[in-house]
């Protein structure tokens, strides 16, 4: 009966000793675990750009509203929406009719006076031979005083009359003149080579140019773009005349369209309280792709790293002025180490100094216990 009681307490003591066991070995490797399954992230070799995004609108560089500077009815219009158009070509026509015949009178006037020019001169040539004999015969005395003085004011009223006859013919020339380019003013002409992106008028309009030019099409060169970017207040001292700077639009399937930054337009444009300034730059659209008024999500570069060591800002405590990190070897010790940052675009960050290629770091979050919180910086577990 005693030997019974010693064997069950042997098998109880064996079992609480198992037990025991497997409670710290389920402690032992449920810690190990935990602690690699930290969230960790690597130094890894790569480019990186600090950046400054912002939405702009597309439209053409150069442009031209073309318009009549003379009244009429627009009878024919040679061109559409989408024309290519070449500097000099024939865009449309206004009713020319009056305009032919106020030229065709102008110039049978011209000719009119050019014929009483003739005859005043030949009067004027008559009056000065008459006027010269008039003076011979006075020194022989075969005439009076009076008819010598006589033939002189005929000879200067003949000269007067031709004076005024010629200052008429310029007026009557400078009207001419007028009237045809009124004439011409009939044939809109492409002013730029470019491309019609848009028509204001309709064949048959009556046009009225007496207060204002009416516009009847716009030409654009699409080979050169401007992109008017609108960038926020908060942004707008990162930029600087110069910088790079590229943009993407919708379904542009990854092309990237590259400039630089023109200039900084100092007066504001406020939306929702928001005060956006406006920083245009020129791109060159050889293969059409880009329209007018398209949207463009734009990125300009402040800062470029290549080929740098970076680690993902989540890594990275600020400690004042400077960052630390914690690496994890692969033994499980943990060092806190000062970092350097160069550039810094809030996801990753290059590292300058204090980091080596492929080490592990422990990524800062709410979720990951920190055992060497109360370590001082730098202390080795």
């Amino acid at each position: 009966m005693a030997l019974s009681k010693k064997k069950k307490w042997a098998v109880f003591s064996l079992v609480l000793l198992l037990l025991v066991a497997a409670v710290g070995a389920w402690w032992f490797f449920s810690s190990s675990e935990s602690e690699q399954r930290l969230p960790t992230a690597k130094v890894t070799r790569g480019n990186l750009q600090e950046r400054v995004t912002a939405t702009g609108t597309l439209n053409p560089k150069n442009y031209v509203d073309v318009g009549a500077q003379i009244s009429g009815q627009l009878v024919n219009l040679h061109v559409e929406v989408g024309s290519e158009v070449e500097a000099g070509q024939l865009l449309a026509e206004i009713d020319a009719r009056v305009l032919e015949a106020n030229v065709a009178a102008s110039r049978a006037q011209l000719r009119a006076q050019a014929a009483q020019l003739r005859d005043r001169k030949a009067q004027l040539k008559l009056a000065g031979q008459h006027f010269e004999r008039q003076k011979m015969l006075r020194k022989d005395e075969a005439v009076t005083e009076e008819t010598v003085q006589q033939a002189e004011a005929s000879f200067i009223s003949s000269q007067a009359q031709v004076e005024q006859l010629e200052a008429q013919i310029e007026q009557n020339q400078s009207s001419l003149a007028a009237d045809e380019a009124n004439l011409e003013y009939a044939r809109i002409l492409a002013p730029i080579s470019g491309t019609v992106v848009s028509i204001n008028a309709r064949q048959g309009q009556t046009l009225n140019a007496n207060q204002q030019a009416p516009l009847i099409l716009q030409i654009a060169d699409l080979s050169k773009m401007r992109v008017e970017t609108q960038v926020s207040e908060a942004d707008i001292s990162r930029l600087t005349i110069g910088m790079p700077v590229y943009f993407t639009t919708l379904g542009s399937q990854g092309d990237r369209w590259q400039g630089n930054l023109l200039r900084i337009e100092p007066t504001p444009v406020v939306e929702n309280n928001v005060v956006l300034y406006n920083a245009p730059f020129d791109v060159e659209n050889l293969k059409g792709k880009l329209l007018p008024q398209m949207t463009a999500q734009v990125f300009f570069i402040v800062a470029e790293a290549k080929n740098a060591l970076l680690v993902p800002t989540a890594a990275l405590q600020r400690e004042g002025k400077n960052y630390q990190a914690t690496i994890l070897h692969p033994d499980g010790r943990q060092e806190v180490r000062q970092v350097k940052v160069g550039v810094n675009d809030r996801i990753q960050a290059e590292v300058l100094e204090g980091l080596n290629e492929g080490e592990a770091l422990l990524l800062q979050t709410s979720a990951v216990a920190k055992p060497g919180a109360n370590r001082m910086p730098g202390m080795i577990r």
